[in-house]
């Protein structure tokens, strides 16, 4: 059964899809079954996993699956065990479909049932044949990310070490605790990253202090700090790129307090 975990905060610039991007490749070198969800119309995960453009997932993305009930007919296999559910940017009409029916094609598929158990519902097909699924998510409270959160058992907190992000964090706590309240999967923060640190910036060590004063116990030891080789993932990404190596090493030590947290859970 798949462990799911979702990388999340209602702010941009903070990592998600590039955390998400390297978590998966992490996994699936150490023989794990990986899943990553895109969960974001901007695609970024998508394009980073795939080396295309996301409008090339137009009509074979996640929000299709979700709107057929069908999860096998949009993977996208990335590697040996490593598959992606893509996403483009008509993602964005994913509320419009759920209230009234309406898809971007013009199409009307009625949709009945909970609108936060959507996508949980449609990864009941698929969990026993994945360890890890992985989901990327939006910059903001959407339709999305509450489907995302109540879909995963666990859930990271993206924290980029300023004050615009350190005030986003109590609200999507919040969020956190209502998946674990209204969804099925008894869903809880298993740690804060701290990461897109720019060392150049005489603020970021005191709102790094600041966040592990108020969570001690769920902040990774880990701190991932702006270098280029990991900024051009999305240039040259996993295969063929000299730079790999540079890119990975900070995400490395946070991958292994990550696996065992989950083991200790």
């Amino acid at each position: 059964m798949a462990i799911t975990i979702t990388m999340g905060i209602q702010k941009g610039g903070c990592g998600k899809s590039t955390t998400t991007g390297i978590l998966a490749h992490l996994l699936n070198n150490d023989g794990y079954r990986v899943l990553t969800i895109d969960m974001d119309s901007q695609g970024n995960l998508t394009e980073m996993l795939s080396g295309e453009s996301s409008n090339e997932f137009v009509g074979k993305s996640v929000l299709e699956a979700m709107q057929q009930n069908n999860v096998k007919d949009f993977l996208y296999s990335v590697n040996e065990n490593f598959d992606l559910l893509p996403a483009n940017n008509f993602l964005a009409t994913f509320a419009r479909w759920i209230y009234t029916g309406k898809t971007y094609a013009g199409d009307t598929i009625p949709f009945t049932g909970s609108p936060t158990l959507i996508l949980d519902n449609l990864l009941d097909q698929v969990r026993e044949e994945y360890d890890f699924i992985l989901i990327d998510t939006p910059p903001s409270l959407s339709e999305q990310t509450t489907n995302s959160l109540c879909a995963s058992e666990f859930v990271i907190v993206m924290y980029e070490s300023s004050n615009w992000c350190y005030s986003a964090v109590p609200n999507f706590m919040d969020s956190v605790e209502s998946a674990k309240e209204f969804g099925k999967r008894d869903t809880e923060v298993i740690g804060i990253l701290r990461t897109m640190n720019d060392v150049r910036r005489i603020d970021v060590k005191a709102f790094n202090e600041i966040i592990a004063e108020d969570y001690p116990e769920l902040v990774f030891q880990t701190v991932i700090t702006r270098k280029a080789p990991v900024g051009r993932l999305s240039l040259y990404g996993f295969k063929e790129n000299k730079e790999l190596n540079k890119a990975l090493e900070q995400y490395i030590h946070f991958y292994k307090e990550l696996i065992e947290r989950v083991k200790n859970q």
